[in-house]
């Protein structure tokens, strides 16, 4: 992964109304990795703060519990949840949940104050 959006990353942003809005693939997300192989894949991007992107990535039912997600390099995320690569240049505050045959996207301002 690259600092740029790639085409199919703007086409999303542009579909959806966000603003383009890569990371640099150094940054981290937060990613519930013993979850991924279950369904649906959900995302949420909360403000940048400090060395993360602001995504978190999990599979399946949410948890509150504090060893849910793992950090993880932003460059990494397409070896390990491809399926959300091309959602990762929305803006702050922008929610992804994907499924075989369904895609929910929303934007909810809570996150842009998480």
């Amino acid at each position: 992964m690259s600092n740029t959006a790639t085409s199919e990353q703007m086409a999303i942003c542009k579909r959806f109304g966000s603003v383009v809005t890569p990371s640099p693939p150094n940054l981290k997300v937060g990613i519930a990795l013993s979850t991924l192989n279950r369904l649906p894949i959900t995302a949420v991007r909360h403000r940048v703060e400090n060395d993360t992107c602001g995504w978190y990535i999990w599979g399946g039912d949410y948890s509150p519990e504090p060893d849910f997600y793992q950090p993880l390099h932003l460059a990494h995320v397409p070896d390990y949840c491809p399926l959300i690569v091309p959602y990762l240049a929305l803006a702050t505050g922008w929610g992804v949940m994907l499924a075989p045959g369904f895609e929910d996207i929303w934007f909810d301002e809570a996150l842009l104050h998480k």
